[in-house]
């Protein structure tokens, strides 16, 4: 059977570009090999998905190519996407951060892209994999449910992240076999894991979280940090970890915004103890056992000025040093991924194979917590999907 266009990947870079190029009038047949469409929208921003956020520019993306992402980002924007969802009478919030996310389920964003696909006349099928694909004057696919042949190939295939729903290395496979580079592919926005001594001095304070502002390579991310029985998680981490090469500090500010030094010597004359005078500006489980590690308690009328001022300046500057990941099993998204420097941003075809397109996490563009890889994906998608 023969389409126009085939898009392998039924997530949220796929169906957006088999809705685009179906309503230029293509023919648009979409594979996905789950039993559903749009299993990571599915379970996004705990089951209410993070659909866009409102402030989402090239500035907020990570790629060997930085200027790449701005094509599509500016020819399809948050204000576009909000439009589709206030079309289809979805309500939805602004959490913080210009992050938009559902106020019932995810699933409503996805039956609203698969509305789309069915108005526009997009042929699905489910639970078909691809095991094939060659090139002449077009693609033939060889999948489960028999071969198929197109014009245009758009590959939407997703990262590494989230293994247990299906992810692969096929779309890096596939790009390989038509002469294209994969920058080498790691887990992004994940937690991280501490050497084993320091998680047990912190193993009390799993599901603690405070504000700090983590800092690494010169980004600084002020937001929630989460100690995990492994080592730390929260958005302030996740946020980091894309900065963060292996064996790489990581510095946190646990009283950012505070002058610690001058809060610490305003105790100076009282007899309360360090633990529970930082019990003030920290949860008191966090001052209890931060102190027990670096700073043994006593009666803040017993320190002297010099004390207090390295005490502030280690709770300002804490380093520490991650063994490892969560890897891609608690990854939010793959960094890395399709060089983008063999892409073209407008319309995201192949450099080197007419007719062949990628788009979504696939590539190399990563985007922050909050909403951007969405954006992202919607926007690839668009831009393949006016073109393929």
């Amino acid at each position: 059977m023969r389409f126009e266009v085939i898009v392998v990947g039924g997530g949220a870079a796929g169906l957006m570009c088999a809705i685009h190029a179906a309503r230029r009038g293509r023919s648009v047949l979409l594979l996905e090999h789950n039993e559903r469409l749009g299993q990571k929208i599915l379970i996004s921003g705990g089951g209410r998905c993070n659909f866009t956020n409102l402030h989402a520019g090239p500035e907020n993306y990570l790629s060997n190519n930085p200027s790449f992402c701005k094509s599509a980002l500016a020819r399809y924007t948050p204000g576009d996407f909000i439009a589709l969802v206030e079309k289809h009478g979805i309500a939805y919030h602004e959490k913080k951060l210009g992050q938009l996310f559902c106020d019932g389920s995810s699933r409503a964003i996805v039956e609203m892209l698969a509305q789309e696909c069915k108005a526009a006349r997009v042929e699905i099928r489910l639970r078909c994999r691809v095991e094939g694909v060659t090139k002449n004057s077009g693609f033939r696919l060889e999948t489960s449910q028999g071969p198929l042949e197109c014009e245009s190939l758009v590959v939407a295939t997703g990262g590494l992240s989230f293994p247990k729903l299906g992810a692969s290395d096929f779309g890096y496979r596939l790009a390989r076999q038509f002469g294209h580079t994969a920058i080498p592919p790691r887990p992004g926005l994940v937690p991280v894991v501490l050497p084993p001594e320091q998680p047990r001095a912190f193993g009390s304070l799993s599901g603690v979280s405070l504000e700090a502002e983590a800092s690494c390579r010169g980004a600084r991310f002020r937001e929630n940090i989460l100690f995990t029985h492994r080592g730390l998680s929260g958005p302030a981490i996740l946020q980091i970890s894309n900065y963060c090469a292996p064996g790489e500090a990581i510095t946190l500010d646990l009283m950012p915004g505070l002058n610690a030094q001058e809060l610490l010597c305003s105790q100076r004359n009282s007899n309360k103890e360090l633990k529970t005078a930082l019990g003030q500006w920290l949860p008191q489980r966090f001052a209890q056992e931060w102190c027990r590690a670096f700073a043994p308690s006593r009666p803040m009328n017993q320190f002297t000025v010099p004390e207090l001022a390295e005490i502030a300046r280690r709770l300002r500057h804490w380093e520490v040093i991650p063994a490892d990941t969560e890897g891609y099993a608690k990854a939010e998204v793959t960094m890395g991924g399709i060089d983008t420097r063999e892409v073209l941003s407008q319309t995201m075809m192949s450099r080197k194979v007419a007719g062949l397109y990628f788009v979504g996490e696939v590539v190399d563009v990563t985007g922050w917590l909050g909403g951007y890889n969405f954006q992202w994906a919607w926007a690839s998608g668009f831009a393949a999907g006016e073109h393929c």
